[in-house]
C-alpha cells in the first residue's frame, strides 16, 4: 500500500494510521449486527491480505527462516489483536474500548523507559486512561473490558514484533505476508461461528472499506513508524488512539462521552505531544 518508507515521516505516518484505523472501526461496528465480531474481523483481515499481497507482491521465495518466523508471529498477533478488539467494541463503546486496549502499549512504554521524563509522560497517559475507565458498574459489559485488555496485550506484542520485522525485511513484504498469517489464524473463527454465512454483496462492499481503512493503510503506515521510532516512543504516541476513537465514535456512531472522559483524552494528548517532542534522539 505504501511501498516507500522514505516518503512519509514517521510521526505523521503514525497519526494518519490512527485516524484511518478508528474511522474503519466505526464502519466495522455497524457491521456487527449482521456479521458479528468474528465475521467482521475475518472479512477485514482477509480482504486486507488480498489487497496488500496484490499491491506489494512479496518475493516469498527469498525469505529466510528468521523472516518467516517473525512474519508468522507478527501476523498472529495482528489477527488476534483485531479479533478480540472487535469482541470488545461489540459490547462496549468504541472510545472506551480503545482506551482500555491502550494499557498494552502503555505498559510497554513504561517497561522501556530509562529517563524520568519518559516515565512522566507515560504516567500522564496512564492517568488519562484511568479516568475513562468506569470504576462503578454503569451498564458496561465486563466481558467487553476483558476482551479490550486482551487486545492491549496483543497490541504490545504487535509493537515488539513489528519493530523487529521492519528491521529485517521490506515494509511491504512484511505487512502483506503478516496479513496472510493473520487470515489463516482468524478465518476459522469466522467460519465456525457461522457469521460469514450472512455475507451479501452490500456487506462485502462495506467490508472492503473496513479492510482498507482499518488494515491495509494503517498497518503499512505503522511499519514506517516502527522502523524509525523507538518502541517506547511509538507506544506513548499511540496514546492518541483513545482521542481518535472517541471522536470517531461521536461522529459516526453517536457515542457521547462525559466531561471527565474528555479530560482523560486531554491527558493522553499532552503525554503524546510530550513524548514525541522530547524523545531522545
Amino acid at each position: 500500500m505504501l511501498k516507500s518508507k522514505k516518503k512519509i515521516p514517521a510521526i505523521p505516518a503514525v497519526l494518519l494510521s490512527m485516524i484511518s484505523v478508528q474511522g474503519g472501526a466505526s464502519i466495522a461496528k455497524k457491521l456487527f449486527p449482521f456479521l458479528g465480531a468474528y465475521g467482521t474481523s475475518s472479512l477485514r483481515i482477509g480482504i486486507s491480505a488480498v489487497i496488500l499481497f496484490i499491491i506489494n507482491r512479496p518475493k516469498i521465495s527469498g525469505f529466510t527462516k528468521k523472516q518467516w518466523f517473525y512474519c508468522m508471529g507478527y501476523g498472529i498477533c495482528l489477527g488476534a489483536m483485531n479479533m478480540v478488539f472487535y469482541l470488545a467494541i461489540e459490547r462496549i463503546p468504541l472510545g472506551l474500548g480503545v482506551a482500555i486496549e491502550f494499557l498494552g502499549p502503555l505498559t510497554l512504554a513504561l517497561l522501556g523507559s530509562r529517563r524520568l521524563l519518559d516515565i512522566v509522560w507515560a504516567l500522564l497517559a496512564f492517568a488519562g486512561v484511568m479516568l475513562i475507565v468506569p470504576w462503578k458498574y454503569d451498564g458496561i459489559d465486563p466481558s467487553g473490558i476483558i476482551f479490550a485488555l486482551m487486545a492491549g496485550l496483543f497490541w504490545a506484542f504487535y509493537i515488539i514484533l513489528g519493530g523487529k520485522v521492519s528491521k529485517i525485511m521490506k515494509n511491504g513484504d512484511a505487512v502483506a505476508t503478516g496479513m496472510c498469517f493473520a487470515t489463516l489464524f482468524i478465518l476459522p473463527f469466522g467460519i465456525l461461528s457461522g457469521d460469514l454465512f450472512n455475507l451479501n454483496p452490500g456487506l462485502f462492499l462495506s467490508g472492503i472499506g473496513v479492510a482498507v481503512f482499518s488494515s491495509a493503510i494503517p498497518y503499512s503506515l505503522d511499519l514506517i513508524g516502527l522502523n524509525k521510532l523507538p518502541a517506547k516512543t511509538f507506544s506513548i504516541l499511540m496514546s492518541l488512539q483513545p482521542a481518535f476513537g472517541a471522536l470517531s465514535g461521536l461522529i459516526f456512531l453517536k457515542e457521547f462521552l462525559t466531561p471527565v472522559q474528555w479530560i482523560s483524552i486531554l491527558c493522553v494528548i499532552i503525554a503524546s505531544i510530550g513524548a514525541t517532542t522530547f524523545a531522545k534522539k
